[in-house]
């Protein structure tokens, strides 16, 4: 039994009825709460996370290591037939990219890239990690769902976590969504965590996209996921994303009834908190800075800093073999592209400033800057 089975059983409003205490209170409070009731849960919550996580922030990075994708998804920038600059790093490349990130102070990467099996393959993962493991201690994957076996190899390549969004939690938006390459498949995207898990990672993400679809439901299924893993995947440590939608190649219109409001945002970040007070919650540069400088006391455990979400984006790596792809197959450019042109990202940020100014503003806060907790050596026996 996967969490397929549980997640086709789930009601169709957000209810406790039937479920875990923490599922059920997490609906609870996806309900209107008046002002001094939201006082309250967010006071609970800043209680609860500096029980648990101290006064602490971990920082990492995205490396976006490829922008080739055989998926049609109407609202990503790396659309397979987006007409956008692409290319693929080298991993020599990669290592000069991940080298910059690590002068900023970084030590741990989030490996990103499009899905598509000739461009991006295991092989080619296992060697950018190989690659970039001994200076940097924690490599994790953001990329295509593969089979358990090829999770194995991931770990024993030097990855230590992997982070899965579901997109959306709802299958008809999702099939409305995705109308083309393997991604298409719902059921299979939903049950990756537990593969991830048999393959031996013991940090995984989750999260949903908000924007695709109705916000409360996509929150209360995104809940009830993570309440089935840390059951079920009792051995990992999990984190959980909710990442609004930002302006990308395609010009794709969140619908207005599906806007995630920041008022909302917040209450969701204290709802995750309180209710899975062990969860580390993640927190992007999709957010403007003033409301991710908000958030930092309330439950954020997790946050990136200086990103970019195109290949190449630190240091120009990669710019000089831009072209295009075109129903799977390269196609070189017409005209040599401009000397500032660059692949096309996944999206756009809104927190721009660095990651020495993040980290300036957590410490301004009483924060500590957590740039690495996990090196190998500590399982290495003497």
């Amino acid at each position: 039994m996967s969490f397929v089975s549980a997640f086709n059983a789930l009601p169709e409003t957000p209810s406790g009825q039937g479920q875990s205490p923490s599922l059920a209170r997490f609906a609870r409070l996806l309900e209107r709460l008046e002002p001094a009731e939201l006082e309250t849960l967010a006071a609970e919550s800043a209680a609860t996370t500096r029980r648990h996580f101290g006064k602490t922030m971990r920082l990492f990075a995205p490396l976006y290591l490829s922008n080739e994708c055989v998926n049609n998804c109407q609202y990503c920038g790396f659309s397979r037939d987006n007409p956008i600059l692409r290319t693929t790093l080298s991993v020599p490349q990669v290592v000069a990219e991940a080298a910059h990130l690590a002068n900023l102070g970084f030590r741990h990467i989030l490996l990103v890239a499009g899905e598509h099996p000739r461009f991006v393959s295991d092989g080619y993962l296992e060697d950018c990690t190989a690659a970039i493991r001994e200076f940097i201690p924690q490599v994790a994957l953001e990329v295509g769902p593969m089979e358990t076996p090829e999770y194995a190899r991931m770990v024993e390549a030097g990855c230590e976590g992997l982070v899965v969004y579901q997109e959306t939690y709802d299958r008809e938006t999702y099939k409305t969504l995705h109308t083309s390459g393997p991604k298409k498949n719902f059921d299979w995207r939903l049950e990756c965590p537990e593969r991830a898990y048999e393959g031996g990672f013991r940090r995984i993400g989750i999260g949903a996209l908000f924007g695709l679809s109705d916000w409360k439901m996509d929150a209360f299924r995104l809940a009830a996921h993570l309440d089935y893993l840390m059951r079920k995947c009792w051995k990992a440590s999990f984190t959980v994303a909710m990442p609004r939608m930002r302006p990308a190649a395609g010009e794709f219109q969140v619908k207005p009834e599906h806007t995630l409001s920041d008022a909302d945002f917040v209450k969701l970040v204290c709802a995750f908190r309180v209710c899975f007070p062990q969860v580390g919650i993640v927190l992007s540069t999709r957010e403007p800075a003033i409301l991710r400088d908000a958030l930092i006391p309330l439950g954020v455990t997790t946050m990136s800093a200086g990103s970019h979400t195109e290949p190449g984006g630190y240091t120009g790596q990669g710019n000089d073999d831009l072209h295009l792809t075109v129903k799977g197959r390269r196609v070189e450019l017409d005209e040599k592209p401009e000397p500032c042109a660059t692949a096309e990202g996944q999206f756009s940020i809104d927190d721009e400033r660095t990651p020495a100014e993040v980290a300036d503003l957590l410490r301004g806060q009483g924060f500590d800057p957590v740039w690495k907790d996990w090196d190998r050596g500590i399982l290495q026996v003497s």
